[in-house]
């Protein structure tokens, strides 16, 4: 990326775990996840996840992330049993804004978030536009594909799992816009995971 939309543009980052046949689930459905908690658990998965998090001050969620992380992580920042990097990753959750989009959530009970039902692009367009670090999406397929059909994508991060899950629901489908990625960084895991990051290479 160029200097000129570095410092007028906020990052649009996108954080997901990948099998080897690029599934973000199982065949079981949605949440048919356990192969990717092996990976996570890691100290190379919870160092990656502080590195791509630590810059962001907007975090962009889909309905079943938003009630899913909702329900494990804002107590994690005060279990003094947790992980160090988990507490702190509960408590910069916590503490930043975060922008659910639902068109059937009407109220967002955690601490600094909001629901919109509206056009996706066009908010992020709006976030972009604003003051701040970088807006991050954390594990919402949906929304990383909306981001990178309007072209809005500029980092990737990607931890890829040894692990082919035979079905599922894929990330990348047919029909987005071709784009082309560098690698930014690259860590291997205990576990045999890549933790990958790439940014978009500005066309």
């Amino acid at each position: 990326m160029g200097m000129k939309s570095e410092t007028s543009n906020r990052r649009v980052v996108g954080n997901i775990s990948l099998s080897l046949d690029g599934r973000t689930t199982g065949v079981g459905g949605d949440y048919d996840m356990g192969w990717i908690v092996p990976h996570a658990v890691t100290d190379a998965g919870r160092d990656h996840m502080i590195r791509v998090t630590e810059p962001a001050t907007t975090v962009l969620l889909g309905r079943k992330n938003y009630q899913g992380f909702g329900s494990y992580w804002p107590a994690v920042a005060g279990n003094p049993e947790a992980d160090e990097r988990d507490r702190t990753f509960s408590a910069w959750l916590n503490r930043t804004e975060k922008v659910v989009f639902s068109t059937t959530l009407t109220e967002a009970p955690w601490e600094n978030s909001r629901v919109v039902a509206g056009d996706l692009p066009e908010e992020v367009r709006k976030l972009r536009a604003g003051a701040g670090g970088d807006i991050i999406v954390l594990a919402s397929s949906s929304i990383i594909r909306a981001l990178l059909n309007a072209e809005l994508l500029d980092r990737l991060c990607i931890t890829l799992c040894p692990a082919v899950v035979g079905g599922g629901a894929r990330l990348l489908e047919d029909g987005l816009p071709a784009s082309t990625w560098t690698l930014a960084d690259t860590t291997t895991s205990e576990s045999g995971a890549l933790c990958l990051i790439y940014d978009r290479v500005s066309a």
